[in-house]
C-alpha cells in the first residue's frame, strides 16, 4: 500500500473515532487538521487520545506505517485552538512494548500548545486516552483499558 493509499484510509478511521477531519496530508509527516467538538480555551485531551487510538489501531493492523503526526486543532475553520505532535519513533516504541501507553501519552502532551501561546503543564494533567486523571496506582495504562476508555471520552 502506498503512502497516499494509507493516508486516504486514515481519514475514515479518524472519523470513526469521532474526529472531525478538516484536512489531512500524508506526505510524511502526516499533517492533520481537525475541528474540535470541545471549542473551549484548551485542546481536549480525550479527543487527542481518540485520534491517537485510531492511528495506533491502524498501525497494529499493519494498515498504516507510523510517521510523524502534526495536528492542528481548530474551533472553526481558521480559528486555531492549539497544536500537538507525535513522533513516528513513539508509535514504533509503543508497538514494540518499549514504552507504555502512559509514557506515549505523556510525550504527546508535552508537545501540546494552545493558540494563546501557552504550553501544557509539566504534569500533563489528564490522560489523553480518557480525558481523566492518571490512574491512582501510577502504573501504566493497560491495553484493555484503552477500548473501555472510548466510551468515557
Amino acid at each position: 500500500m502506498t503512502g497516499d493509499e494509507q493516508t486516504a484510509d486514515v481519514e475514515p478511521a479518524l472519523r470513526s473515532y469521532g474526529i472531525s477531519v478538516e484536512e489531512i496530508d500524508g506526505g510524511g509527516p502526516l499533517n492533520l487538521t481537525y475541528m474540535t467538538a470541545f471549542p473551549g480555551r484548551e485542546v481536549h485531551r480525550g479527543e487527542i487520545g481518540r485520534a491517537l487510538n485510531a492511528l495506533i489501531d491502524r498501525a497494529e493492523a499493519d494498515e498504516w506505517d507510523p510517521v510523524r503526526v502534526e495536528a492542528t486543532v481548530v474551533r472553526s475553520p481558521g480559528d486555531v485552538l492549539g497544536t500537538w505532535r507525535a513522533e513516528a519513533e513513539w508509535f514504533e516504541a509503543l508497538a514494540a512494548y518499549e514504552i507504555s501507553e502512559t509514557e506515549f501519552s505523556t510525550r504527546v502532551l508535552e508537545t501540546l500548545t494552545h493558540a494563546d501561546g501557552s504550553a501544557e503543564p509539566e504534569d500533563g494533567g489528564a490522560d489523553p486516552d480518557t480525558g481523566d486523571a492518571e490512574p491512582d496506582d501510577g502504573g501504566p495504562a493497560r491495553g484493555d483499558d484503552r477500548a473501555a476508555s472510548e466510551d468515557r471520552a
